[in-house]
């Protein structure tokens, strides 16, 4: 283990070792054996090194050292305590190696989970490929709820609540959901303006994939009227295929906003219904905890924060 400097001030012509570095110095001197031996490592005169001993033997209460005119030998209370203060200086050390690692540039393998709505964040993800080539990305699509300590995951993004203790997690952004469709689909079966006029338009709709059931439209319903059943008429386990239907004046999809945004700007998908639509979600970014954050994984977490929901 490579010595710790001492910390030193000159007070009234004597050495003051602070605790640190007092311990410092019990360790080189219990290594060398000698007072001489660990000046000479430290870079302080013998009779520095020896009183320092005194005096860290005085405020432990304890005798660390047997001294003879020629040598001097470690007390067995001194070989205990030998070890609790290599093993502070190993987690020191440990703690510096964390801190400089950090500071390191990202690279190795990431594997990442996704959702299958996932697709649409791949311009992100190309980014960040382009701003760390040295990261060597390995994506997951997949709407289950994955064990990410188990399968080895280094980070998932999903939406809603994850109760993990094991995990480490960042909320992504926030999304609403809008029901849209093609202008021309409006020219042909005209605007729903409240919910229940849904039941006269198709209806596109999204199947979750485990279970097959399909996603429920976020309507604020009336109580007092009857529940909205919606026609069927086409579903897709993906949300890219809805997207496509809806732009290509298929029927009516209600998509998170995040999906569609590009279309609406260009006039390609109307929303309507908006004061009807009350819910909000939110995605999350979440990583195995641990008292070390890889580069890679700290920086994959700081660029999608960032990016993903970038106005």
């Amino acid at each position: 283990m490579a010595p710790l400097i001492a910390d030193m001030d000159v007070r009234n012509g004597a050495w003051a070792v602070d605790s640190i570095g007092s311990l410092n110095v019990f360790v080189i001197v219990a290594e060398t054996r000698s007072f001489v031996g660990a000046g000479e490592v430290l870079g302080i005169s013998s009779s520095a090194v020896g009183k320092a001993m005194a005096r860290l033997e005085k405020r432990l209460g304890v005798r660390l050292f047997h001294r003879s005119t020629r040598s001097i030998a470690i007390t067995a209370e001194g070989t205990m305590f030998l070890e609790r203060c290599r093993r502070i200086f190993c987690e020191i050390e440990a703690a510096e190696q964390e801190l400089s690692q950090t500071l390191a540039a990202p690279r190795g393998r990431l594997r990442v989970s996704l959702p299958l709505a996932g697709m649409l964040f791949m311009p992100v993800i190309t980014k960040f490929m382009h701003a760390y080539p040295d990261v060597s990305i390995d994506l997951d699509f997949t709407d289950r709820l994955v064990d990410v300590i188990e399968e080895g995951f280094d980070a998932v993004v999903r939406t809603g609540e994850i109760n993990d203790s094991r995990l480490m997690t960042r909320t992504l952004g926030k999304f609403s959901h809008h029901v849209v469709g093609a202008k021309e689909y409006f020219a042909r079966n005209g605007f729903p303006e409240k919910p229940q006029d849904l039941s006269a338009h198709a209806c596109l709709h999204h199947k979750y994939p485990s279970s097959g059931k399909l996603e429920r439209w976020p309507l604020r319903h009336d109580p007092g009227k009857k529940k909205l059943e919606l026609p069927v008429s086409s579903m897709a386990s993906t949300l890219e295929p809805l997207v496509s239907m809806a732009e290509q004046g298929l029927g009516l999809a209600c998509l998170p906003l995040f999906t569609i945004q590009g279309q609406i700007a260009a006039g390609k998908l109307i929303p309507v219904l908006a004061d009807y639509v009350e819910d909000v979600g939110e995605f999350r970014i979440l990583w195995p905890s641990s008292r070390h954050l890889t580069p890679k994984i700290q920086m994959f977490v700081k660029f999608m924060s960032e990016n993903l929901f970038r106005a």
